[in-house]
Formats: structure tokens, C-alpha cells, sequence
């Protein structure tokens, strides 16, 4: 009788026993966290919080992806086209210069914009953290904390943080609800009444917190950037215990001699929710009764649905023996050894956007929905230049689709918005997005023309929203997207004008985000004629929109004129006199070789117009262009390199740009060239902290094991030297929505199944060898 306990006790444990060191799918350390980059990340797609796992003071950073400052604004300069046709003129001389100068001072958007990055009070608006939850303790003792650990496992999202004092354990446990809408703090010791502590819940402004209806409340309302009465919000705090008291007094929380308590969190904001404060307190009320075991049953599971589509390895490794930083330390020197760090990294990056996004709310930002300041670097907003489309690249290979939807929420509100700048700048049809957006839809230039005037950020835009249609074949899906797609092709179609050295039809003016060239009188410009990014968006953009029409039966009229018009656009590439892919029109000197963006290989990715096997000069020509280019940069930059080579069949050289992106750093300064790499906590560091080079990183790892842009699928196309002895993946997709399976030993497959809902034909490379099978059901 008792064996058959201890066995039933045993497999209710195991569940439970990943929280263990030997876990693969975990972080963890031995001390707390030092600086914000060291705490562990938790989120429910809305619902944010950090804890630091402080042993006399715990401060856990709460957020929320709905709270912006800022408020929707009209900063379109409606006199801007009047000046359009000097612009071009002064292009087409080459007075590049001189139509910067114009293009400054009337065709830029009206106020402050962005407030070049620092626009929490302006009316473009910031990205916020909600504020800081602290707890402070009284272990009634001077005696130090011993055996000390805290860790996040990514499989159950859940993390802790465990130590011993006098010869008591305390415990504290924390997720973010999956199931039920709220934060979740479980704070035990092992002897009885052991737990004294304060709860305090503030930020750095507008905030006021007070006790009512026995809890904590924190309200407050954020600068609109007009009359400071803008967005928002409400967070309340309750604690439930089974013993000891708690008390609500002095605008904190109380607790005194209990053993086991939990710290409930709900909060909300009034964008799209004119009655949060009610839902707010529902959603806490609700939580409170329901037992705390049965909530974090169900938070696994729900995560799980998502998480566990995916699994990978590639082959044993006994690495996660060490804690997570002296592991990335040790991933330095003897990199090949750790074949299990870069499994963690990808299955990071994909948690990352379980947590960060959720079907019906935001996509996740500049930093996901983790922020620590009022004033988020370069306000925390959607960069339309790269880093809001890479924040989505991992996630139809890694088989979490509907995650991209938030996004084409986000462009399809935009749409209104783009239609009047397209009119106001360009006199054009359609609509544009240029650089930056918030979540009032934001479509205007930025503030100066050096990188405001970029127009890559519509077409840019519509590639995810396409490939999203491209993974799962949802003809719906296809019918809501066609009028934005359709939109931003009727805007470039209609604004393209004739280069007359090649007669060439090309965008102007623009420029290659954010970076410069020479001018033949040693003049640094940025404005030009027809930049290479531009070209390769508006070819893949009309061909997506030709068979979007095509499928749905829509719009022959303008069918046959993209495809008239397709012929006088620019090829996907021009081939330098270097033998490099030219970023402009013509082959100008750069100032910086070495720039961070890489715009002219767009081609190459996120758009298949380059591949080694259609078009191998132009892959010949990027692959000096990236040697120039250099491998190091922030890490966003590193990352999008990793692409390339991949997408170049370059597995070593690949694994070579994610070892660099792995390099341990805890600088925090604003950083645009060399020297990105991951805090112990494996955010990416520009430096400072963006999320993209999490996202585009594990891109990098589904596309050296799976690639299906070129018309078939590969198995294993860019695969590292270090990773061929053995390994399998289940649960990848490829474009067509097919499932694959895969295992793999000394550099072959041995084995791999491809699934879809229908058996379909599908044309797979394996080993090398090309052939068409029939996919089997799901």
C-alpha cells in the first residue's frame, strides 16, 4: 500500500521535476539579478513581469502592451507634394544635397515627430513599463541566505526563485496567466509563519496608489502630448493566505507571520476598453476563486498548446550543469561543445513570442512587451525599416501562425492613416507607411530626411502578411489581406517615375534606411533616386499582388498593369564593378562599409528574388557584399546576416554569426555599430536590449534546418559542421502548410515525414537529391 503511494506521488512529481538543473528548456543562476538585463521574463501575450529574485528586497517590473503614451495626431504636411516635382528635379541633376535640404524643410512630417527617439511626451508617444511591484522582507534574522537559485523554465513558463535562512526554505514562484487573465506570485517557506513582508506598487510618474476595496491599487493617466490626458490604466494587487494576517494599510500590503501566500496582479489600460477598471477588477475577482494549483494546471496547458508544437535537439549535452551566464562565458571559448545552448536560444526566441503577442491585442514591439523605463529606447515603437518585420520571421517555420495576426491588425488600422499620407506627400493613390509607427497609425515621414523618407516600410510590411498566406494556404485569410496589399502596390505604381539613364521606373525620392553614400564631390548625402531596397520591394509586392488577384478573381485591370509594369522595374540586383550587389542606382562610395543594414539583400531575404539556384550571380554578388559588409554590428544586425548566408547554403558561416550574437555583454549605452550580443537573461543587446535579434536569431536557426521560399522544400540546407554528428526536429512547417519531421545522423537524413491536413504533392530536397512525394495526413 504504501509503494503504490509513493509511485502515484512520484508521476504527480515528475511534471514538475524539469525545474531541475539537468532541465535543457531552462535558465538559470545562482544570485540575484544585478541589473534589469539579469531578471527573467514572463508574459501572457498582454501581461508582463520581471522578477529580480532579491532576497531582502524582490522588485518585479510589470507591463503592459497596451500603455503608450502619445494619442493619434494628423502630422502630414498637406502642401508636401507641391514641392515633390523640384525634389525630383534637383535628384535627377544630382543635386542630391539640395533636395535633402528641401525634402528637410517641407516634406518631412509637421511637430516633433518621434521626437527623434525620445517621445514620451510628445504626441507620437512611448512605450511604457506599468510600473514596479516591490517586496520587501523581514526574516526576523542577520543570518545570510544559503543555496540560493532562481530559474524560467521555457516549458511550463514558469519561474522561481528558492533559498535557505536559519534553516528555513522560502520559495517564490511566478507566471504570467494563460488561463486566467492575471500575474501570479506564490511566495512559501517551509516552517510555519515565516513569511513578513510588504508589498508596494508604484512608478516613476503619474501614478497614484492607495488602498481600497482590500487591495492595492495603483491608477494613472499618461501625457497625450497636447493636454497630458491620455491613456489609462489600473493595476491592483491582492494577496490570499491561508494563515497569518494581512493588512491593507498605508498604501501597502501587509503580511505577517504566514506560510504560504499568493500575490494576485490585474491590470488594464482604456485603449479600445472605455470600462477596464471593471474588467480589471473582474478578472482579479475571478482569479481569487480559483485554487492556485488548478490556475497553474491550466496556464501550463494553455502555454503548452503553443510551445510544445516544436521540439528540437541536436544530440546529448549535459551544458545546462552550469548556470546560464557562466554557460554563455563558456560558449566563448569552447562553442561546438554546447550543442544544447543554441536548442535553449531557439526555443527562447519562440517563448518569447508566446509571451509577448496574443491573437486579437498588439505585436510585440521594439522590446516585446518588456520594459523597464517611462522613456523606452527609441520610444519602444513598430521601426518599419527591419525590426518589426523581424520580430515576426520565426514564427511560421516555428509553427506559431497565428501570432503573425496581430500584426496585420496592426497595418490593416494603419491603412486609413497611409491613404492620406500617400495624398499629401505624393499626390499618389494607395496608401505608405515610411519608418516609424505607434499604435495610433502613424504613417508620416520621420523628422529628418537622413532616414525619415525611407518608403520601404508599407511594402516591407505586406512580405509578412504574404508569407503568412504563403504557410497556411487560408484563402480567408488571403481575401482580408488583399486590399492592404493591393493598397500599397497602387501607391508605388502610381508614384514610380523614369530614371532616364536606364529607363528604368524607380521610386523618388527615397533613400537605403539609414545609411549614406558619396556623391562624386565628396558631399555625404542620403536622398536618392531608386535605392536597391525599394526595387526588390516593389517587384515582389506586384507579383504577390498579381497572384492574390489572380486567385481571388479580382482587379484584371490592374493585373495587366503591374504586369506591364514589372517589365520596367529594375532587376532584383545590379552587380557593382566590385562584384557586390549596389545598395543605390548607381555604385557610390560608402562612408560605412561596414553600416548596420544590409537593405540591398532584401532580395535575398525575407523575398525569394535571389536564391544560389535562380539567380547565381546575384547570390555570388551578395555573398561579397556581406564580406564586406563585415559580421559584427548590434545584434538585430548580426542576426539578419545570419539569414543571409543561410538562405546562401553557408551553415558554418551562419553558425558563426550565432555564436557572435551569444557573446555575453551587460552594456546598456545606445549602440549603432559593432558589439551586439545577449544579457545574461539571453535578451539581445543592441546594446541596449531589442527584442528583434531574439526573433531574428531563431529565424536563423529555422532556416538553416528548413527552407521553402525556392519552390520545394529542404531539408537541412544550411547546416553547421557542429550540429551534423545527429539531431531532430518535430513540428516545423513549410510554406504550402506542410509539417515536417526529421532526424538526421553524420550530415544525412535518415529519416523525415512531411504532413499536411489534405495529402498533397510536394517537391522535397533531401540529401541533396530532389524528388516530388505525396505528404501524408495529419
Amino acid at each position: 500500500m504504501h509503494i503504490k503511494i509513493i509511485k502515484r506521488f512520484l508521476l504527480i512529481l515528475l511534471p514538475f521535476l524539469s525545474f531541475s538543473q539537468n532541465n535543457q528548456l531552462e535558465l538559470w543562476y545562482t544570485k540575484p539579478a544585478s541589473q534589469w538585463e539579469e531578471t527573467l521574463p514572463l508574459g501572457n501575450g498582454r501581461l508582463g513581469i520581471m522578477p529580480d529574485g532579491g532576497i531582502e528586497t524582490e522588485k518585479l517590473v510589470l507591463n503592459d502592451i497596451t500603455l503608450w503614451s502619445g494619442s493619434p495626431q494628423d502630422a502630414n504636411n498637406y502642401k508636401a507634394y507641391t514641392f515633390l516635382p523640384q525634389i525630383r528635379e534637383l535628384l535627377l541633376a544630382n543635386k542630391n544635397s539640395e533636395a535633402e535640404q528641401l525634402i528637410n524643410q517641407n516634406f518631412v512630417c509637421t511637430g516633433p515627430g518621434s521626437g527623434s527617439g525620445d517621445g514620451a511626451n510628445v504626441q507620437f508617444g512611448c512605450y511604457q513599463v506599468l510600473g514596479d511591484m516591490t517586496l520587501k522582507f523581514d526574516y526576523k534574522t542577520k543570518s545570510k541566505a544559503i543555496n540560493y537559485s532562481r530559474n524560467l523554465n521555457i516549458q511550463t513558463a514558469l519561474a522561481s526563485t528558492q533559498f535557505t535562512i536559519d534553516g528555513v526554505i522560502y520559495k517564490r514562484e511566478y507566471f504570467a496567466g494563460f488561463g486566467d487573465d492575471v500575474l501570479f506570485v506564490k511566495l512559501t517557506s517551509s516552517k510555519k509563519g515565516k513569511l513578513n513582508f510588504t508589498v508596494k506598487l508604484d512608478r516613476s510618474e503619474h501614478f497614484k496608489t492607495v488602498n481600497s476595496d482590500n487591495s492595492l491599487v495603483m491608477t494613472g493617466q499618461l501625457n497625450n502630448g497636447i493636454d497630458g490626458k491620455g491613456m489609462k490604466y489600473k493595476a491592483k494587487v491582492k494577496a490570499k493566505t491561508a494563515d497569518g494576517s494581512v493588512l491593507y494599510t498605508n498604501n501597502t500590503i501587509e503580511v505577517k507571520n504566514a506560510t504560504e501566500v499568493v500575490l494576485y496582479v490585474s491590470a488594464g489600460t482604456d485603449f479600445k476598453n472605455q470600462n477596464f477598471e471593471t474588467v480589471v477588477d473582474k478578472t482579479l475577482d475571478a482569479a481569487l476563486q480559483k485554487k492556485y494549483q488548478d490556475q497553474k494546471k491550466k496556464h501550463i496547458e494553455n502555454y503548452q498548446k503553443l510551445f510544445n508544437r516544436v521540439a528540437l535537439n541536436f544530440g546529448k549535452s549535459t551544458k545546462n550543469a552550469s548556470p546560464t551566464n557562466e554557460r554563455l562565458d563558456a560558449f566563448m571559448k569552447y562553442p561546438d561543445s554546447d550543442t544544447a545552448l543554441p536548442v535553449l536560444f531557439y526555443q527562447y526566441g519562440r517563448y518569447l513570442s508566446i509571451s509577448s503577442t496574443r491573437v486579437g491585442l498588439l505585436p510585440p514591439n521594439l522590446q516585446g512587451l518588456w520594459a523597464h523605463q517611462v522613456q523606452t529606447p527609441w520610444n519602444g515603437d513598430y521601426h518599419l525599416d527591419v525590426n518589426v518585420q523581424m520580430n515576426h520571421w520565426a514564427l511560421e517555420t516555428g509553427n506559431l501562425s497565428e501570432l503573425n495576426l496581430p500584426l496585420k491588425d496592426l497595418v490593416k488600422e494603419m491603412v486609413p492613416y497611409g491613404e492620406k499620407t500617400a495624398k499629401a506627400y505624393y499626390n499618389a493613390d494607395g496608401w505608405v507607411a515610411h519608418v516609424i509607427t505607434n499604435i495610433w497609425g502613424f504613417t508620416e515621414p520621420g523628422e529628418s530626411a537622413s532616414w525619415g523618407i525611407a518608403k520601404a516600410g508599407s511594402g516591407w510590411l505586406c512580405n509578412n502578411l504574404w508569407n503568412h498566406y504563403l504557410y497556411t494556404n487560408d484563402q480567408a485569410y488571403l481575401a482580408e489581406i488583399y486590399p492592404i496589399i493591393k493598397g500599397a502596390a497602387q501607391f508605388y505604381n502610381s508614384m514610380l517615375v523614369k530614371d532616364p539613364e536606364t529607363g528604368w521606373l524607380v521610386t523618388s525620392p527615397s533613400v537605403s534606411p539609414e545609411n549614406s553614400f558619396f556623391l562624386p564631390n565628396g558631399q555625404d548625402a542620403h536622398v536618392c533616386m531608386g535605392p536597391t531596397i525599394d526595387n526588390q520591394i516593389v517587384r515582389e509586392l506586384f507579383n504577390n499582388v498579381i497572384a492574390a488577384s489572380t486567385k481571388l478573381g479580382l482587379d484584371n485591370t490592374l493585373k495587366s498593369e503591374l504586369e506591364k509594369r514589372l517589365k520596367l522595374l529594375p532587376p532584383p540586383g545590379v552587380v557593382s564593378p566590385d562584384g557586390r550587389i549596389q545598395e543605390w542606382l548607381k555604385p557610390y562610395k560608402e562612408p560605412d562599409p561596414q553600416h548596420r543594414h544590409v537593405s540591398h539583400l532584401y532580395g535575398l531575404y525575407p523575398a525569394p528574388l535571389i536564391t544560389p539556384e535562380s539567380t547565381p550571380e546575384l547570390a555570388e554578388a551578395a555573398k561579397k557584399t556581406l564580406e564586406v559588409r563585415g559580421d559584427d554590428g548590434p545584434s538585430w544586425s548580426i542576426a539578419y546576416k545570419m539569414l543571409f548566408w543561410s538562405r546562401l547554403k553557408e551553415g558554418n558561416r551562419a553558425y558563426k554569426l550565432l555564436k557572435t550574437i551569444l557573446r555575453p555583454t551587460l552594456a546598456t549605452n545606445i549602440n549603432y555599430g559593432a558589439g551586439g550580443g545577449v544579457y545574461p537573461n539571453l535578451f539581445s543587446a543592441g546594446p541596449p536590449f531589442q527584442i528583434d535579434g531574439n526573433f531574428g536569431a531563431a529565424a536563423g536557426i529555422g532556416e538553416m534546418l528548413i527552407q521553402s521560399h525556392a519552390g520545394f522544400v529542404e531539408l537541412l540546407p544550411a547546416m553547421p559542421d557542429a550540429w551534423l554528428k545527429e539531431g531532430e526536429v518535430k513540428g516545423l512547417k513549410a510554406e504550402g502548410n506542410f509539417t515536417i519531421n526529421m532526424k538526421w545522423k553524420n550530415g544525412k537524413v535518415i529519416e523525415y515525414e512531411i504532413k499536411s491536413a489534405m495529402p498533397a504533392k510536394v517537391k522535397v530536397k533531401v540529401n541533396g537529391e530532389l524528388k516530388e512525394i505525396t505528404s501524408s495526413k495529419l
